[in-house]
């Protein structure tokens, strides 16, 4: 199964020049220097089913795309029985392996298995594992607020072709904002969902979006993210009211403000 929504997006607002032409290419990180301070970065598998990118940003909370958490064939939920994260994950080894003992996506995210933009601005979820991980070498990103039209990120992920080892994009641009969703110049696909976008300021990494679909703009390749300062702060919340789970195995089903919910199994 293939995680990331391919969408073909209509721009209202005028976004200016693209910064794409001078966007850096993927860097694989194949090794343990090329891979330094990138290993809070994880494939987060979904059993047989596929997988998707992920990021620590507590030593227990892995952060990703709200539709990772639903089969898109039948649209029922993966359990978290099912979920496995795999920290700094390369070459058939990862520095830490952990389970999923719950997992929220955004109370307002609706899946439907359809191509839909309007969901991009609530597609985030956080991911519970089993067991926090206390690491030297993995450290938990802090996050940001959202990076303006214009600014500089870059983007860590796996993908359906470089699925063993993740790649770095240490330089990509923010194209514009519209309908509560970023527009990216960052390379991704299949597999990328999740993956946590940077900004670089001061000289430190931290998660300011997540990757939610490769798109078209005006037939040139871009990407969608989900601002986070609300989400998260959301979803912690949630995590905190809820507490552990009674019984492992499941993603939590909450009501949207909008009424809305999860497509049942």
């Amino acid at each position: 199964m293939r995680h990331l929504f391919c969408l073909a997006v209509a721009v209202f607002a005028a976004l200016g020049t693209s910064g794409s032409a001078q966007d850096a290419g993927l860097k694989s990180l194949q090794t343990g220097d090329d891979s330094r301070g990138w290993e809070a970065v994880g494939r987060l598998n979904l059993g047989e089913r596929g997988f998707c990118t992920g990021a620590l940003i507590a030593d227990d909370l892995v952060l990703t795309a709200a539709h990772c958490l639903f089969d898109k064939e039948t649209g029922a939920r993966v359990e978290t029985r099912d979920m496995k994260f795999l920290a700094g994950w390369r070459n058939g080894r990862a520095a830490a392996y952990r389970g999923v003992r719950q997992a929220l996506a955004h109370p307002d995210y609706v899946y439907s298995g359809a191509e839909n933009v309007e969901r991009v601005r609530f597609d985030v979820a956080l991911v519970q594992l089993d067991q926090p991980i206390r690491l030297p070498s993995i450290k938990p990103f802090a996050t940001d607020d959202r990076p303006a039209k214009g600014d500089q990120v870059g983007v860590v992920s796996y993908a359906q072709d470089r699925a063993e080892a993740p790649s770095l994009q240490e330089l990509c641009h923010v194209l514009g904002r519209q309908s509560g969703m970023l527009i990216l110049s960052c390379d991704v696909d299949f597999g990328s969902s999740g993956a946590p976008v940077f900004s670089f300021r001061d000289g430190q990494a931290r998660v300011v979006s997540v990757v939610s679909a490769k798109a078209e703009m005006e037939g040139a390749k871009v990407s969608l993210g989900t601002p986070l300062a609300e989400p998260i702060a959301l979803l912690k919340a949630k995590l905190a009211e809820t507490g552990p789970l009674s019984r492992p195995g499941n993603v939590r089903v909450l009501s949207g403000g909008n009424g809305g919910k999860f497509v049942k199994p």
